[in-house]
């Protein structure tokens, strides 16, 4: 079983409304106060626990019992952001449409009343609310009166939360764009936050991920599971590559220059492709550079990995077995669009796919043997067994939110797209590594001419598939609401069609809209 830190996290029970984010940026209503907790460098990390669980689970007890806030289906913050991020994408189609809520995402058809719309709005809002209400309290003035090595402790914590922070509002500005901006300096209680443009938001993450860098350990000396400096500069380079759509202007040289930063730092790729997204993956921190643990016995949730591995195993077929796949039950949620799995070529080991039974084309969305199902989640270990620990609801894989590949990818598409500070060779020869990984062997390499725009976007569908990459890598190519690439159902049709280009932006919730005058919707 793996030993993350947070399994002594503080569970102090913290509530939230959903009514408005100046409601969220309030302290919690707790049965000690905050005098009361952070009295001890100890207790900061306990606290600082929760800021990094608050991306895997719901609430305090197994399961998300005890639950944090209130929401539409009560699901954790990562299961909303993989259905934001995949279910309108050609990398999945969602099987269970009214019982789910889920035909807004599928057919790129919602509006600012969706469920899972309105619930990752609120998922990241209470991330960000935590973050602010641990940082008010680890300021200079707050934490003097403890020892200089144990203010010193505290500041690297501080760091950690302003990247926690910064990855939330990453998310925010990346589904929602122009957004409500709040920090530790805000009052508490009813404050309205403003409204921020993207161009404003990405100049507040850009500023505080490089002035953290001091303050955060560098991946040699980093504990499992906590953010190392190299994950700031990840969160850099991906902030960089989509600079574009996010301001207007391209910042390629940026983005070159972070992939620089990291690929000096020493990482390595993974030689087995299938052992990154395992029950064992906390062991290669050669390739992946910050993860999401999850663990079945402290972290156990009906979403994260847990939904990613449950929700892609057929649970109507007499064929595929769960416990093939380290699981108990299969919950038939999701399966690959035909589009999709056409990108892959004969002998491209990523290609894990379960196809008995299976049609590749999606002739029925609400019958699961329409479409070929994902296998490259498992929560088996390296030894191909369940976990000691193993329940009969939660996985213990981790979900690699940066590694090495998406660095080299990054590194790859910023040269063809003219960026400076490294060359084409270079970015190929990173490309054909992944090749080679896929392969085998050299089979698979490419040429220079071959290593275009439009190929590196398939190579990251090969290489990234279901790692929340897709709906941006598809915005940033102009293809997710446009005709230039269609996939069945996008628009709601079997064959496909475009949509209105409101779509490449997720509405603020209307709830959000009636709490707070500064905030409104372009187009909804």
């Amino acid at each position: 079983m793996k030993k993350i830190f947070y399994t002594v996290l503080l569970l102090v029970s913290i509530f939230f409304t959903t009514s408005c984010v100046g409601d969220l940026d309030q302290y919690p209503h707790t049965e000690t106060t905050s005098a009361d907790v952070y009295t001890s460098v100890a207790n900061y990390k306990s606290v600082l626990g929760k800021l990094y669980v608050s991306f895997v689970i719901t609430g305090q007890e197994k399961g998300g019992g005890n639950s944090d806030l209130s929401s539409n289906s009560g699901y954790d913050y990562m299961r909303c952001y993989f259905n934001m991020q995949e279910c309108g994408t050609d990398e999945v189609i969602y099987t269970w449409q009214e019982g789910d809520k889920m035909n807004g995402l599928t057919y790129l058809s919602w509006d600012a009343n969706d469920v899972w719309v309105s619930d990752t709005y609120y998922r990241i809002y209470y991330t960000i609310a935590l973050c602010n209400e641990f940082l008010r309290n680890a300021a200079d003035g707050q934490i003097e009166g403890f020892s200089e090595s144990d203010q010193e402790e505290i500041r690297h914590y501080r760091a950690e939360a302003r990247f926690l922070r910064a990855l939330a509002y990453y998310h925010a500005l990346d589904l929602y764009r122009n957004i409500p901006f709040v920090t530790e300096n805000d009052p508490v209680g009813s404050y309205l936050p403003p409204r921020y443009t993207s161009n404003q938001i990405f100049e507040y993450i850009e500023t505080e991920l490089k002035d953290m860098d001091t303050d955060l350990p560098d991946r040699i000396e980093c504990e499992y599971g906590r953010a190392c400096k190299q994950a700031a500069w990840a969160l850099l380079a991906r902030l960089y590559l989509n600079a574009e759509i996010y301001t207007g202007t391209a910042r390629w040289t940026d983005c070159i220059t972070w992939c620089n930063n990291i690929i000096a730092a020493g990482y390595t790729l993974e030689g087995d492709y299938a052992k990154l997204f395992n029950a064992d993956n906390n062991k290669r921190t050669n390739e992946i550079i910050y993860a999401f643990p999850v663990d079945a016995t402290y972290t156990a949730s009906w979403g994260a990995t847990t939904y990613i591995i449950c929700g892609a195993i057929n649970n109507t077929s007499e064929s595929q077995l769960p416990a093939d796949y380290g699981v108990s039950s299969g919950w038939g949620s999701f399966r690959l669009r035909g589009e999709f799995t056409e990108l892959f070529n004969d002998g491209d080991g990523r290609a894990m796919f379960y196809t008995e039974g299976q049609t590749r084309e999606i002739d029925v969305v609400d019958n699961q043997s329409y479409g070929y199902l994902s296998v490259k989640w498992t929560n088996l270990t390296d030894a191909g067994e369940m976990p000691s620990n193993f329940s009969d609801f939660s996985v213990n894989t981790d979900f690699p939110v940066f590694r090495l590949a998406d660095v080299y990818l990054m590194l790859a598409e910023a040269v063809v797209r003219g960026g400076g500070g490294s060359s084409r060779p270079v970015a190929l020869g990173y490309v054909n590594q992944l090749r080679a990984r896929a392969f085998g062997d050299n089979s698979g390499n490419i040429t220079d001419g071959q290593m275009t725009a439009d190929f590196i976007l398939d190579e990251r569908a090969r290489e990234l598939y279901w790692e929340c990459t897709r709906r941006t890598d598809l915005i940033r190519y102009g293809k997710f609401t446009t005709a230039d690439y269609l996939w069945q159902w996008k628009g709601g049709v079997k064959d496909g069609k475009a949509v209105d280009s409101k779509y490449n932006i997720y509405p603020i919730p209307t709830t959000d809209l009636t709490a707070n005058p500064n905030l409104w919707n372009e187009n909804y």
